[in-house]
């Protein structure tokens, strides 16, 4: 799956803490947004189970691929590198495995920033929280992108009850 076009994130890029957790400061989801993109997120990736996550703040909400082995060269995330693709932060904002041919594109689209540890190898982006429904499906592409990279499959489309990306 192609990485998909991005348009230009507005504004200022929102502050965000230098160290482990690495957590969004400002420009956070507004609860309605959050509420979305976690509704979006539980009908939208099959084959995919939620919990805590493994490797984020107490409360956050990681998914996982639900007893299936990641896609062919697939690298999730630490402390396994085969389960866990993303997870959701209280402040909105979510940290997932991309294809790191596609980290290029998503870092120069201003929707994002490197984690802490990306340059010790670890395979790990923020994608910055939705703030209004038009980031929300922005979200849903990028999330999407990183659920084919995790499963070989593309995240189910039309979702009775929630609106599309």
């Amino acid at each position: 799956m192609m990485f998909p076009a991005l348009p230009t994130r507005e504004g200022d890029r929102p502050h965000t803490g230098p160290e482990v957790p690495h957590l969004q400061l400002s420009q956070t989801s507004p609860a309605e947004v959050r509420g979305g993109l976690l509704q979006w997120m539980a009908a939208a990736l099959p084959g995919t189970a939620w919990g805590r996550s493994k490797v984020s703040a107490p409360r956050s909400r990681a998914v996982f691929l639900d007893g299936a082995a990641p896609a062919r060269g697939a690298v999730l995330m630490p402390p396994r590198g085969d389960e866990e693709f993303a997870h959701v932060h209280a402040d909105g904002s979510l940290h997932l495995a991309l294809d790191p041919a596609d980290h290029a594109a998503f870092l120069s689209s201003g929707w994002g920033e490197k984690h802490p540890l990306y340059d010790r190898g670890i395979n790990v982006v923020m994608l910055y929280a939705p703030r209004d429904r038009a980031e929300l499906d922005v979200a849903k592409k990028v999330i999407g992108a990183s659920y084919a990279y995790a499963t070989g499959r593309a995240p189910v489309s039309d979702v009775p009850g929630v609106p599309a990306a």
